[in-house]
Parts: structure tokens; sequence; C-alpha cells
């Protein structure tokens, strides 16, 4: 958890300063529930949504009143009536469907309330990384015998599912072309700076990264705002 919080600062910074106004927030995938912890805090009232088959922890364990519902999105309407949610963060999450993103952003829109926002972040398939290891004969998904070539799928509603790798990432147009057609009119998608907290010598890792960042195209991750 630790580790993981020290990668996504810049992350979870950019989504509290953008979320400040809003009361009541849902996390749509939300793991270990770190990002709701930490919004928690800045209290915000929040609620989480993840499938059956992930190793969720249920979010009361934190004792901070977070409200934790089971939920496959790419298959089920999200469990809250419209317009219920100030705001509604789905973070690292698309990249795992296996089906189409469209029904899913717009249940999003769905439970937003005018005016809210929906925060989206997902890899950027043209990041530096995946370059170097394209140009290094590597591929830039999971391991192929593992997650591809012997998986097996999660069956759920008659259809297969593959939640456990990423089955697509994304292009800048990619993803603003989803929130188009999933009916917002006003968004921003930019790429995501990707520093990690690092203290004493191992400072001198983040020089890399902080080079790389110079590139705005070259980061691991596309971030988008959009508002209903």
């Amino acid at each position: 958890m630790e580790d993981l919080f020290k990668g996504s600062i810049d992350r979870f910074c950019e989504i509290a300063i953008r979320l400040s106004e809003a009361k009541r927030v849902l996390d749509v995938g939300s793991g270990q529930g770190l990002l709701l912890s930490f919004l928690a805090e800045l209290c915000h009232e929040c609620h989480a949504l993840d499938v059956k088959d992930q190793p969720s922890i249920h979010l009361d364990t934190y004792g901070k009143g977070i409200t934790f519902q089971l939920c496959n999105v790419e298959a089920d309407a999200i469990p809250y009536p419209d317009e219920s949610f100030d705001a509604v963060v789905c973070c690292q999450v698309l990249e795992h469907f296996s089906h189409s993103h469209l029904p899913a952003v717009q249940e999003m829109k769905r439970v937003l309330v005018p005016g809210g926002v929906l925060e989206i972040d997902v890899p950027n398939v043209a990041s530096f990384r995946n370059r170097s290891r394209l140009l290094r004969g590597k591929h830039i998904t999971y391991d192929y015998a593992d997650h591809y070539l012997h998986a097996t799928p999660i069956l759920y509603k008659g259809m297969s599912y593959y939640p456990l790798r990423h089955n697509r990432e994304f292009t800048k147009g990619e993803l603003e072309l989803l929130l188009h057609s999933s009916g917002f009119k006003k968004y921003e998608v930019s790429f995501l700076k990707s520093r990690r907290y690092r203290e004493g010598i191992q400072r001198v890792r983040s020089v890399g990264t902080a080079i790389k960042d110079l590139i705005p195209s070259f980061r691991k991750s596309l971030i988008a705002f959009a508002y209903k």
C-alpha cells in the first residue's frame, strides 16, 4: 500500500484539487481503497464499487465510513439513482475492461449531478516505457503465457471477462473520443506526470523520470476531467 501511494502522489494530488468542492464521491474500481481513504481524510463522503472477483478490501475496515458495494460496471448498472454524486473517479481501471468502455462511462455520467465531474486516468499507450519496449522487441502488456495464452476468463452473465490484465491502453485521442461519445460536452485530457516519491539516495532515480516528463506524450498515464 505504501509503495502504491508513493507512485500515485501526482495523481492523487491532482484529483484532490479538482474535487475540492465535491461533497459526495464515487470510486468505480476502488481496488484496495487507497484513493478513497485519502479523500475521506479530506472530509469527502466516499462510496466505492469493485467487481466480485477482484481482491478488494471492504472499505469499512478503514473506519472512515466508506460505503462499498460489489458491481461489475461492464455488465451492471451502477447501483445508485440518477444525479447521486458530485464526482466520480475511475483510476487505472478502463484498461482492464474486456468489452466496450462506453456503457460504463455513460453510467458514470448518469449518476453525476449537473455540473459534476468525472475523473478518468488510464495508461498512455505511447509512453516512453512502451516505445522503448517495442524497440527492444518486447511487448507493452502483461506476460503472454500467464495472462493471455493460459488465462482463464471470469464468466458473468453469459460473457467472458479478463480483469487481471491490460486489455487495451489508450491514446489521448481515444480517451477524448470515449468522453465525447459518452455525451460529455466539456472535458480535458492531458498527460499525467510520472514522478514517484523517493527518499535518500533513491531520489537520484527520479532524475530520469523528470527528463522523460519534459515530453508530455512520453508520460505513463493520461488523465481526464469531464463535466456534466
